[in-house]
């Protein structure tokens, strides 16, 4: 079983454990989030599904269907580049916490780290020193991967 393979099983047997279903249009843009391993918007999930697959998903489906994956934690919508990454701790077990995407703003390579919870604490007191309330914790940042610095 190959990589991609082992990671679409792990992501159906965790849909099914939690009363939900990875229908076939849902398999087929995980996949293409999983291969593709950049973010993507959902006109270009549109174009690779096309491209991959020979199937035409029309737009309102493919926000419908991404809507589901981030529910099921599959997928997180990177809201600085409305784009759309594959998570990449879909076949660990174990809490990731806070997650943190490093996006290239050259190439939409994104690379996900997690966060030390002691930040996330000083984070939270910071905003509530401020009267705020921390709606999430997900921390986004423009960097350039080493292939595009060296570039």
């Amino acid at each position: 079983m190959n990589k991609v393979e082992k990671i679409m099983d792990h992501a159906e047997q965790s849909c099914k454990s939690r009363g939900s279903r990875l229908t076939t249009k849902r398999k087929q843009l995980l996949m293409c989030l999983i291969k593709s391993e950049k973010a993507m918007s959902a006109y270009g999930l549109i174009d690779l599904c096309k491209e991959e697959f020979g199937d035409s998903i029309p737009a309102m489906s493919v926000y419908r269907i991404l809507e589901f994956l981030e529910e099921e934690k599959l997928v997180h919508k990177l809201k600085l580049t409305n784009k759309y990454v594959a998570c990449s701790h879909i076949t660990c077990e174990h809490d990731h916490g806070a997650p943190q995407f490093l996006i290239c703003s050259n190439c939409d390579q994104v690379k996900e780290i997690r966060i030390n919870t002691s930040i996330i604490a000083e984070l939270q007191k910071n905003v509530e020193s401020v009267d705020y309330q921390l709606v999430n914790t997900q921390l986004e940042m423009n960097c350039l991967c080493k292939y595009c610095v060296t570039a």
